[in-house]
């Protein structure tokens, strides 16, 4: 099923945001919800047994690589890593390592096992270009480094982290090592062997197309044993109805080819940049489907209503999402477009005429503003407020919300670059 199938002429870009379920998902979802709802759950997971204890698991084992053991259902990747790391048994001697490109959920949950056991947060330096300092990894991994978390693409932006070259780094040390796939797994290829991780989280209802609060972890032997004196893996599992309805978005997903036969975000990148007044935030040197851009004098939220009055579904990004790398780059708010490997060439020309005309619309008029003289652009009469001057004091503020940088034990207290 194209993007534009079944005569809905709209072109759904936020695959990243939440895919669009296939109707035969949605019937199903919709089938055992009213199953449960006159039955009761216990005859639902009873009716649904071979689905949620065995099917379930081998259609994830050969997405992700994995043997069927080692996977497990979730609500969500967020709430599966958050899971892990509330019974992790680290102490105030070890160091855990993440990125400027986590997310704020995973962010929390990292604070959150700071506080229980006074490890310490180290930020990994970038490179210049923006991709992950992996010279600097292999130079300062030590006994010390107990976990690293990396992001196989971040939410807010679309490059692509080398998470098999970091695992490789890590190989022969004893941290472990943990990546959120939640943003990579449905449109790219992600093999947990070569990425040689101890856990990979995912969600299911992003490229997978599957129903909300539903995800899962691939969980390997050695994590397993870690966690094994402390309760085992803590995961709450999702709903039957959802479990069943993303084993079927599973049976009925098409791997994207490798290499892919036609780079659709390379194309929606180009779009961007043929678009007067707009900037791609675009970080790395190896690049997803997920495209972020901003426009010099538009908001972001009325780009995202002006290209959805053309049919065109996009999302904003909000930059306190990946806190850690967007505000420090003036972002307050941008867009988010992301394709989905069924897209079409002809979806993203829809994009871009969509884009050029929200754009040629300029800046709207404030309330009680006279429409000026036709000679003389909008524009103009309405002079944009210069947005460097707020980023300094929304800054601040979320870096105080998270209490990533202040608080804590006195040797744990600081999450600081690497550099």
């Amino acid at each position: 099923m194209n993007a534009m199938s079944h005569g809905d002429r709209r072109v759904h870009l936020n695959s990243a945001g939440l895919g669009r379920m296939p109707a035969a998902v949605r019937e199903l979802l919709t089938e055992w919800t009213r199953f449960e709802d006159r039955y009761g759950p216990h005859e639902l997971e009873e009716r649904l047994d071979d689905v949620l204890h065995r099917e379930i698991h081998e259609r994830l084992a050969a997405l992700l690589g994995a043997p069927p053991g080692d996977t497990a259902l979730s609500t969500g990747a967020t709430d599966a890593f958050a899971a892990v790391l509330s019974r992790l048994p680290l102490g105030p001697r070890d160091r855990v390592w993440t990125t400027r490109y986590e997310s704020a959920a995973n962010l929390s949950a990292l604070n959150a096992l700071r506080a229980r056991t006074g490890c310490r947060l180290d930020v990994v330096p970038l490179r210049p270009d923006g991709d992950l300092d992996l010279e600097w990894m292999a130079q300062h991994i030590d006994g010390d480094v107990a976990l690293v978390c990396v992001p196989y693409v971040p939410s807010g932006c679309g490059i692509v982290n080398p998470v098999e070259d970091v695992g490789r780094i890590l190989a022969p040390h004893r941290c472990l090592y943990a990546v959120d796939a939640s943003y990579a797994v449905g449109q790219l290829p992600v093999d947990v062997a070569r990425v040689g991780c101890d856990l990979l989280t995912g969600d299911g209802w992003r490229f997978l197309r599957g129903p909300q609060s539903v995800g899962f972890a691939y969980a390997a032997p050695r994590l397993r044993q870690v966690l094994a004196p402390h309760g085992g893996l803590p995961l709450v599992p999702p709903c039957g109805a959802a479990a069943a309805a993303l084993n079927a978005a599973l049976a009925l997903h098409v791997p994207a080819p490798v290499p892919a036969p036609e780079d659709l975000g390379s194309r929606l990148r180009t779009a961007v940049e043929n678009t007067s007044g707009t900037g791609l935030i675009a970080p790395g040197r190896v690049q997803s489907g997920i495209v972020t851009f901003q426009h010099g004098e538009l908001p972001a939220a009325l780009l995202r209503r002006r290209l959805a009055d053309r049919g065109v579904v996009v999302w904003k990004t909000v930059a306190q999402e990946t806190p850690l790398y967007l505000p420090e780059r003036g972002v307050v708010t941008a867009v988010r477009a992301s394709v989905h490997p069924d897209h079409r060439a002809e979806d993203i020309e829809r994009f871009a005429e969509a884009l050029q005309d929200a754009v040629a619309e300029g800046r709207p008029r404030p309330a009680g503003v006279p429409r000026p003289p036709s000679t003389a652009p909008v524009s103009r009469d309405v002079p944009s407020r210069p947005a460097a001057a707020r980023i300094p004091r929304r800054q601040a503020a979320g870096r105080r919300h998270l209490t990533l940088v202040s608080g804590g034990p006195p040797r744990t207290s600081r999450l600081q670059p690497g550099a």
